[in-house]
């Protein structure tokens, strides 16, 4: 069987570091003009979003636990991202995985706009939405190990709260990003390693 990782599609997937760069050219653009009217909010959250996700590469310092995990994964394993530069959930929780994959070698991640590959996001549905991130890992053969997304569980619980009570997207929104300030991506990275863990035994039984 042909290598996965050598499939046309996933190699049209954008390294972390393209994709980063290009959220980083947005992030800076001043002159909305020469973008079409509907992506100017886009182009604002951006901006909110690059600051965001820089914050956490800046402050990150994964644990011993995490990176003696990371470690522990010896065969190559493809880590696939859909995501959009504008989206909050992504810009708080795709830093942590891209921190991780640089962790050991035989991650590659790979980053894929949603909107530009609906075919993709339409096998990970959420609830029946196209919710991002989504995160799912392959093996060199193409076989699914886990996927993750769109958030923790525990934010999940809080928008489900948040809403039961009446409140608006505004306000639920805003405590959510609250919630992940304080939160340091612990939950993302627990539950990150309970897959991870799963993977791991899985292959030695």
């Amino acid at each position: 069987m042909q290598n996965f990782f050598l499939d046309s599609r996933i190699n049209k997937g954008l390294t972390y570091e393209d994709y980063f760069s290009g959220f980083k050219a947005k992030a800076e653009t001043e002159d909305f003009s020469t973008f079409p009217i509907e992506e100017h909010d886009h182009l604002k959250m951006a901006k909110l979003n690059f600051q965001r996700s820089s914050r956490i590469h800046r402050t990150f310092s994964p644990s011993v636990e995490i990176k003696e995990l990371i470690s522990e994964i010896t065969e190559p394993q493809i880590w696939i991202v859909i995501s959009e530069d504008w989206c909050g959930d992504s810009a708080q929780n795709i830093p942590y995985i891209a921190e991780l994959a640089k962790l050991n070698p035989s991650i590659e991640l790979k980053i894929f706009p949603r909107d530009a590959n609906p075919d993709i996001i339409d096998m990970y549905l959420t609830n029946g939405t196209r919710s991002i991130p989504k995160l799912v890992a392959f093996d060199t053969d193409g076989n699914e190990l886990f996927q993750w997304g769109p958030r923790p569980n525990q934010s999940v619980e809080l928008i489900a709260k948040l809403k039961a009570e009446g409140k608006t997207k505004e306000e639920f929104l805003e405590q959510l990003h609250l919630w992940y300030g304080r939160n340091r991506g612990s939950e993302l990275l627990k539950e990150l390693s309970e897959l991870i863990k799963n993977v791991l035994v899985n292959a030695r039984s």
